[in-house]
């Protein structure tokens, strides 16, 4: 028997109303005592929006109030937005980490890649394997996704049984990895499901994803009849796509080169953990000079136009090693996620004006997604028939329709939530019933640093209208010796008239000390903040735009 006021809740701190920095908690006690578990913590990738900003983190100042009560962190699968922030989060944390053998491996690959990280002793469980934590039964579930061994949690609880699905799809023919474990899933309807907090991704989308052996068929064809050289690039988690591609390759003669940090880590631990077992090694970087134009696939990270990579490099003739030309095929095996497009067409263009032909899923199947399309969601639901569903990994309008469609399909109880919500899941839920501090980190260099700063705004605005510095020594009867010193940054050199614009700041400085009575000159708060407004009311006439101002008064 549960205590009184013993409950089962869900609270995400990231992943809800969004796609990526995946955080989820569960808690099973009263209000005054609960025992948690977190699933995944990930990150998102920042836009030209955050300035500087190198990802985004889920603000985790709840976990660490409640760090004694934490039981695990328990990780689905190796994907950046669901396991990217552990290695800056953890040590804040230290608690014990679960995942599967390449979640793991690719982890520890990574850390070591990273200067100075710390160790974070990752405890290993088999695929299908189940763990105690506390009050948790956890078993994880085989799932179909774009990287090996993408689980699902079906987590038994005094109160019932959650299945947290992770990232999935149902393909039968998956190429690595078992499919998505549907006697398991079919089992756990038959034992009863008390709720189902499901991925959303794909939930505008009707019917299935297709498989990733169609997306093999196809891209074996493209390699074959190729006439010179072909780039393929996808995301370098990808291993069924990696894979695939070196299968092509193998089968006209090519030899596969990997081009990027990120997938030569890849494949390092695909092949420790079993994944590339019967596949060739590939060769250097070095050699791909030397193979014939008809006997080469260069698999190249950068599907997402990231600037530092290796075909945004390829496609501005930057590489050192690597280059198309005229007649060569590069085939883009991915999908540019939202708020990349810019960055991916900046890249084919510059592939095109090589003479390179690109080829994109615009016009062969050369990608599917790793997420569920609604007939897939529809089987889901048939197979667990929970009593409640919550969407969860999408954005608004992908929860929306998710819940939709649920509801449709006879779930009782449908709700949806945000971020920082806290959901009773049993007994007599689903219900919001309060809220945790939720919010976001950026990482800014070597630094973690509070979303609410004023750091990237001050950005945004130097990227707007720049910046003008003044240094003034001013004497203790309040007398100016010599003359200021004026930099301005980022703000047009002359205005209209021709006359510039550092000249027309300055005549504005001095005009403003003149105009000052001597008293108030005396006090350097007061200089610096007249001549702080003199500075922008000059050069916003003009220029019709005010830049920040730095003052400097030095009393000598």
């Amino acid at each position: 028997m549960a205590a009184p006021g013993d409950e089962l809740v869900f609270a995400p701190l990231g992943g809800v109303g969004e796609i990526g920095m995946n955080l989820g908690l569960y808690g099973l006690g009263t209000e005054r005592r609960r025992e948690w578990i977190a699933v995944d913590i990930g990150v998102a990738f920042a836009g030209d929006e955050l300035p500087g900003v190198d990802l985004i983190l889920p603000d985790i100042r709840y976990l660490v109030e409640e760090r004694r009560n934490l039981l695990a962190v328990v990780l689905t699968h190796a994907h950046e937005d669901h396991f990217g922030a552990l290695l800056d989060l953890w040590p804040q944390l230290r608690v014990p980490v679960y995942a599967t053998a390449f979640t793991a491996a690719l982890f520890d690959a990574k850390r070591r890649g990273e200067p100075g990280a710390v160790e974070v002793p990752i405890n290993i469980v088999p695929l299908g394997g189940r763990i105690t934590l506390g009050p948790f039964d956890i078993e994880f579930v085989s799932m179909a996704h774009s990287i090996p061994e993408s689980n699902g949690l079906i987590i038994r609880t005094r109160h019932g049984t959650v299945l947290h699905t992770g990232d999935w799809k149902i393909d039968p023919t998956p190429i690595i990895g078992p499919p998505t474990d549907e006697a398991k899933l079919r089992a756990l309807g038959d034992e009863g499901c008390l709720a189902l907090l499901g991925d959303s991704t794909n939930a505008v989308r009707d019917g299935r994803s297709p498989s990733e052996t169609d997306v093999a068929k196809v891209l074996a064809e493209l390699i074959r009849n190729a006439p010179g050289r072909v780039g393929v690039t996808t995301f370098a988690s990808n291993v069924a796509r990696v894979r695939a591609v070196a299968e092509a390759a193998a089968a006209c003669g090519r030899e596969v080169v990997l081009v990027g940090r990120a997938m030569e880590r890849v494949a390092q631990v695909a092949r420790e953990t079993g994944y590339l077992d019967d596949i060739g090694e590939f060769r250097s970087l070095d050699t791909y000079g030397y193979l014939p134009p008809d006997k080469v696939v260069a698999l190249c990270t950068g599907s997402q136009g990231e600037p530092r990579a290796a075909l945004a490099r390829i496609a501005e003739d930057q590489h050192p090693l690597v280059t198309f030309s005229r007649g060569d095929r590069v085939i883009f095996s991915s999908r540019a996620i939202p708020g990349n497009e810019k960055a991916v067409t900046k890249i084919i263009n510059g592939l095109v004006s090589q003479g390179v032909e690109v080829i994109t899923d615009r016009t062969h199947m050369v990608h599917v997604s790793g997420h569920p399309r609604r007939a897939e969601l529809e089987e889901m639901i048939s197979w667990v028939r929970p009593q409640i569903l919550i969407p969860v990994h999408g954005e608004p309008l992908h929860m929306a329709e998710h819940a939709g469609l649920a509801r449709r399909a006879g779930v009782g109880k449908v709700l949806t939530c945000r971020n920082g919500d806290l959901v009773k899941l049993a007994p007599d839920g689903p219900a919001i019933i309060d809220e945790v501090p939720a919010g976001r980190l950026y990482k800014d260099g070597a630094l973690l640093i509070d979303a609410a700063e004023r750091t990237v705004p001050d950005r945004r605005r130097l990227g707007f209208a720049g910046i003008v510095s003044l240094a003034l020594a001013m004497t203790a009867r309040g007398e100016l010796v010599g003359e200021p010193e004026i930099t301005v940054t980022g703000i047009p050199e002359k205005d209209a008239d021709g006359v510039r614009i550092a000249d027309t700041a300055l005549e504005a400085v001095l005009d403003a000390l003149d105009s000052m009575p001597r008293p108030r000159r005396r006090d350097p708060d007061a200089v610096a903040e007249a001549v702080r407004r003199a500075l922008r009311s000059a050069i916003g006439s003009v220029w019709r735009k005010k830049p920040m101002c730095h003052v400097h008064v030095l009393t000598v």
